[in-house]
């Protein structure tokens, strides 16, 4: 068996309908996943498998997870080595220690490229850094500002298939794989 990580993009079915953690769960259990875990309410799982694809285990959960929702959601999968490899390459660490909400990385499904991060970069308010490490976006937000543009520029059209997780959550999913 090997330990996965599996990151929703949302949560949110519509309607003010959200997925339950428990019915998340259920769903994986309902694969034939193993040890099926959730971190905080937001669409996060760590699970064992038989050694698998990432693609594999990508389109598994998502096929799953349309016919029990009802609605299409990506799902990102790293393998729990490379979750700690990505937690590892923090770009940012006294700022995550500081303020591990207000560091993210945009875990992304296939790496993005290094021109991409110039356009991310002019969005960034002047107290903002965004950094590119190993095909993920690390970014380091504004404590002066309670939203930035670059929420809104990091997006699918622009960037591919990822999701973001701030540093506490990167770091307590490193922690539940043993990474």
């Amino acid at each position: 068996m090997r330990t996965y990580v599996a990151l929703l993009y949302s949560i949110i079915l519509g309607g003010g309908r959200r997925v339950l953690m428990s019915d998340l769960k259920a769903m994986a259990e309902g694969l034939g996943l193993k040890n099926v875990r959730t971190l905080g309410a937001t669409g996060n799982l760590v699970l064992e498998s038989e050694r698998t694809s990432i693609a594999v285990l990508e389109r598994r959960l998502e096929a799953a997870f349309e016919r029990a929702f009802d609605r299409h959601v990506d799902i990102i999968v790293r393998s729990a080595s490379d979750w700690g490899k990505l937690a590892a390459s923090n770009p940012f660490p006294a700022q995550s220690a500081e303020t591990g909400d207000q560091v993210a990385v945009r875990v992304m499904r296939e790496p993005v490229a290094v021109d991409t991060i110039s356009g991310l970069r002019a969005c960034a308010a002047a107290d903002e850094q965004v950094l590119l490490v190993g095909g993920d976006i690390w970014v380091a937000f504004s404590r002066e500002r309670p939203s930035s543009r670059l929420l809104a520029a990091a997006n699918h059209k622009r960037l591919g298939i990822g999701t973001s997780r701030n540093w506490n959550t990167v770091r307590k999913l490193a922690e539940m794989t043993g990474a």
